[in-house]
């Protein structure tokens, strides 16, 4: 998908905010599809990572092996392709913001749509410190330095400590969570999944709390 000619509407065309609710959109139906095919495997009660041979080394036969199997590869290419929008999004909303600058420079009046879709942004509680290539958080596109609004259930108004975060990860092992962080002044949401990995823990990331 080429940003320019889809999102845009064509190589010439200003951006404009329903174009970026389309991206939106489309990312939230990618989110609903990885969710279903991780519902999938939660049925199956083998997760991304569980064995499907039995202690014999044989298929096992207590499982959908064929569900399975496809749940995990359209999981690996959805979360591709959620990580691609992702960027889509990003990139719109900096020509966006690029856009409404420029108006504002030559003195067209307008109405700055990012002015309405972000009257102001929550205080952030956490900060990422550092994010392992090829971890969970790595895929879902968290980045070093980005300051985290929004974690599962935990945001601004409800965040005591990083025992609140560490819960949320513990019981969400192989689901899809939301999380929200401010990235270069702008809001940024994305899906992390906690799940095993070659590396040590769910996230594979370092997370800590913005002093108040």
């Amino acid at each position: 998908m080429k940003l320019t000619e889809e999102a845009a509407g064509g190589t010439n065309a200003d951006l404009t905010m329903d174009d970026v609710r389309n991206l939106i959109q489309k990312k939230d139906e990618i989110e609903e599809q990885i969710k279903a095919y991780y519902d999938v495997l939660e049925d199956q009660g083998v997760g991304t990572e569980g064995s499907l041979v039995d202690e014999e080394g044989f298929p096992r036969a207590d499982v959908n092996l064929y569900q399975i199997r496809t749940a995990r590869h359209q999981i690996a290419c959805l979360q591709n392709d959620h990580k691609a929008i992702m960027s889509e999004i990003e990139e719109a909303l900096h020509k966006l913001h690029a856009q409404e600058k420029e108006k504002k420079g030559s003195g067209v009046p307008h109405d700055d749509p990012m002015e309405e879709e972000e009257p102001g942004l929550p205080t952030a509680f956490a900060r990422v410190e550092a994010v392992t290539a090829g971890s969970p958080a790595h895929t879902a596109g968290l980045r070093v330095g980005d300051e985290v609004i929004e974690f599962g259930s935990v945001n601004s108004n409800n965040f005591q400590n990083l025992q609140n975060i560490a819960s949320v990860v513990q019981h969400s092992e192989g689901k899809a969570l939301r999380v929200v962080v401010v990235r270069s002044g702008e809001r940024c949401p994305m899906t992390l999944t906690p799940q095993r990995w070659s590396g040590r823990g769910l996230l594979g990331c370092n997370i800590v709390p913005v002093p108040r």
